[in-house]
């Protein structure tokens, strides 16, 4: 499902290439990095969901290229904006159609690890679930799924820039917001994963999951 919403931090602007852009991707990337760069997998497939601008699974590609990127994205006019900021970085894979929030996606394959960024506040309670079960259905044993964005701490927004956006995020559709980070934190522990919760810059988190690997690996 692709909500059109208005938000502080419109990707529809495009940079001094011409690319589509998000200021916050630019603000974020580097706190980001320094979080996911020493826990990606040593080889492998890296799958990002809801990749948007591309901002990011390319700035994660261009210090890994040992690694394999897949970007995904619903959005066709973003696919075209990811493939073309992805051009010359041939461990990136052509964006994929995949809406995170339709069952069946993780059918397709598998990863070491699958990325979220700034996705669960813009999606329902339902659309969650989805989403969780099938990232890790993705997963294979040791891999590991990072979500990044702004959390409720215990059902409270912890800035009045966090209670201000989560309003407005209500306003235009009363079925999402901000996620209760223990909420998250604990379908994560039911479904069989180790979880870690790193702070991160404007009282944002990376919440890691990941899947312990199999006895005799």
């Amino acid at each position: 499902m692709i909500r059109r919403l208005d938000l502080p931090d419109t990707a529809g602007a495009v940079d001094g290439s011409g690319l589509l852009h998000a200021p916050s991707a630019d603000r974020n990337r580097e706190a980001i990095l320094e979080a996911l760069l020493p826990r990606l997998p040593r080889q492998g497939d890296v799958l990002e969901l809801a990749s948007g601008t591309g901002q990011h699974i390319a700035a994660l590609a261009a210090h890994r290229p040992d690694l394999s990127f897949h970007p995904t994205e619903p959005d066709p006019e973003r696919r075209a904006a990811i493939d073309a900021r992805c051009r010359g970085l041939s461990n990136v894979a052509p964006a994929g159609d995949v809406d995170a929030c339709t069952p069946g996606w993780s059918l397709e394959g598998t990863a070491e690890a699958v990325m979220v960024v700034n996705l669960l506040h813009l999606i329902s309670d339902a659309e969650m679930s989805v989403l969780l079960d099938e990232a890790v259905r993705v997963l294979s044993p040791g891999g590991l799924l990072a979500i990044y964005g702004p959390f409720l701490r215990g059902g409270v927004a912890t800035s009045p820039g966090d209670l201000t956006f989560d309003a407005s995020l209500r306003a235009q559709d009363s079925a999402i917001g901000f996620k209760e980070v223990e909420v998250v934190e604990t379908v994560l522990v039911a479904m069989g994963l180790e979880v870690e919760r790193i702070a991160m810059p404007a009282n944002n988190l990376m919440i890691i999951g990941r899947v312990p690997t199999l006895p005799g690996f």
